[in-house]
């Protein structure tokens, strides 16, 4: 241990002593670490926030039936655009079959205007709603309450507004009980929903909830429905959308050898697909990194065969009064590993700088994860052994006597 000690103090000596000289060496390194911790930190954190807002808008167990499936070829898509609308039939067919399924609920989405006094929001999603949609959290009222299913059936005019919504309608204003002109109809506000957030900067708190009878008045009864679907519990997800895909291939009467004309999505599913997705960025990070440690290694085996030779008479003195080989070799790598690890923490601090700047000037969130400075300065200390072995297995290969006549 003194040994590591005293050869980790030499080199640490040598970096003070040549500050430019070794910040070149390590460049490389610092470069490549860099990269590991705001890459890492920024797609952990993109992937916890993603997460949290799938999750969020799906529900942790729940699943949606749209009209479009997942979309891979060119041939999916000219799939997709000849698949038939999600409608109401559609719903009561998944309502009726299985036993797996607990609420089955309906939901239009488009967009017009919405007007309070002077107050306009020219381009608001609107979501009509079936009656069911009070078992899904999508739709939680903070203020305010809930459209009954009974102001569901009976078409009344009420609606719940997003929260940025309501805060851009009604600034300083309670909005409970107000009326709005949501396209050319009147409706009254009776609940403002949970605050959602931001994906990517944008907002998912602009929308208004409205019946979904008034929906298809206002916007057309051939539109294409979304289906959510309430399994009984977590337990039997998979169970329950095999239910619904089956429901939905029976009222559709699509033969077996015929693919589904309709796509289910679940949080699950809609994760996989952005880990797809983000699993190119990682692959690109390790190109970026593995080019840039084998660049920094090459050149830290340069500057230790200098080292070296900057350094061959007191290594011959060193051997002259006893040294064996393995302490000459553990020395230099000592101090190879050294000088490595050391531009693995300056890329540490500056990858910490990195992310956090990206995530202040951007919508992209960051997460610093602990395995991630592991796994960037142990890289560099490996890289280090490995590049420094040559140099050393070359200072225990020199002649004592040779060496100490060496100028």
């Amino acid at each position: 241990m003194n040994q590591f000690l005293e050869a980790a103090g030499i080199a640490l000596q040598a970096i003070w002593s040549n500050k430019l000289r070794s910040f070149l060496t390590v460049l490389g390194n610092i470069v490549a670490v860099t990269s590991i911790i705001a890459v890492v930190s920024l797609i952990q954190g993109m992937n916890a926030y993603v997460t949290d807002a799938i999750v969020t808008d799906v529900g942790a167990d729940n699943f949606n039936i749209q009209r479009d499936p997942i979309v891979q070829t060119q041939a999916d898509e000219e799939r997709a655009r000849r698949n038939p609308p999600i409608t109401m039939e559609d719903a009561d067919a998944v309502r009726k079959f299985g036993d797996n399924i607990l609420a089955v609920a309906t939901q239009g989405n488009s967009r017009t205007r919405i007007v309070y006094k002077n107050q306009t929001l020219n381009i608001v999603q609107i979501q009509g709603v079936s009656r069911e949609y009070i078992h899904f959290s999508t739709f939680d009222a903070e203020r305010g309450r809930p459209i009954s299913p009974t102001e569901v059936d009976r078409d009344r005019p009420v609606t719940i507004l997003g929260y940025d919504t309501a805060e851009q309608l009604f600034p300083g204003v309670d909005p409970i009980g107000k009326a709005i002109r949501i396209g050319s109809r009147q409706f009254r506000v009776v609940g403002v929903s949970e605050k959602k957030g931001a994906i990517f900067g944008q907002s998912q708190d602009e929308f208004a909830v409205i019946p979904i009878g008034l929906f298809r008045k206002m916007f057309g009864s051939r539109m294409s429905l979304q289906i959510l679907v309430k399994p009984r519990s977590p337990d039997v997800v998979k169970a329950a959308m095999d239910d619904a895909t089956v429901a939905m291939r029976i009222e559709r009467k699509l033969r077996p050898s015929e693919r589904d004309n309709f796509g289910l999505f679940s949080s699950d599913s809609l994760l996989a697909i952005y880990h797809t997705a983000t699993n190119g960025l990682f692959a690109v990070l390790i190109g970026v990194v593995a080019l840039s440690l084998v660049v920094g290694g090459i050149v830290i085996m340069n500057i230790m065969l200098m080292v070296v030779s900057e350094r061959t008479r007191e290594i011959g003195l060193r051997k002259a009064l006893g040294a064996r080989k393995r302490d000459i070799i553990w020395q230099i790598l000592t101090e190879s590993v050294t000088l490595s690890t050391f531009g693995g923490m300056v890329g540490v601090g500056l990858g910490f700088l990195l992310a956090l700047a990206i995530s202040s000037a951007t919508p992209l969130p960051a997460s610093v994860q602990i395995w991630s400075v592991l796994m960037g300065i142990g890289i560099t200390a490996i890289v280090g052994l490995f590049f420094g072995m040559y140099p050393a297995m070359q200072a225990a290969k020199l002649d004592p006597i040779e060496a100490l006549r060496r100028e």
